[in-house]
């Protein structure tokens, strides 16, 4: 595993470091999952392309009036 290193303001730091041991878990642990999340982001935006595609041929059916839609059975 590769260490980083980030620059941010001390007293957000000191907060986050509370929130995470209140958490029970460590900044580090926090940030993997952030960054995990990140990086599959692409991925799911490009899946969703790919199903829009695919269902490119479906349609829902014409327009309806305000009545049709509000119309109860």
């Amino acid at each position: 595993m590769k260490n980083i290193t980030f620059s941010a303001d001390d007293a957000l730091i000191q907060t986050a470091r509370r929130r995470a041991e209140a958490a029970n878990t460590t900044l580090n642990e926090l940030f993997r999952v952030w960054l995990e999340g990140f990086v599959s982001q692409p991925a799911a935006a490009d899946e969703y392309e790919r199903l829009m595609a695919r269902l490119a041929h479906v349609r829902a059916g014409g327009t309806f009036s305000r009545e049709a839609m509000n119309e109860r059975r």
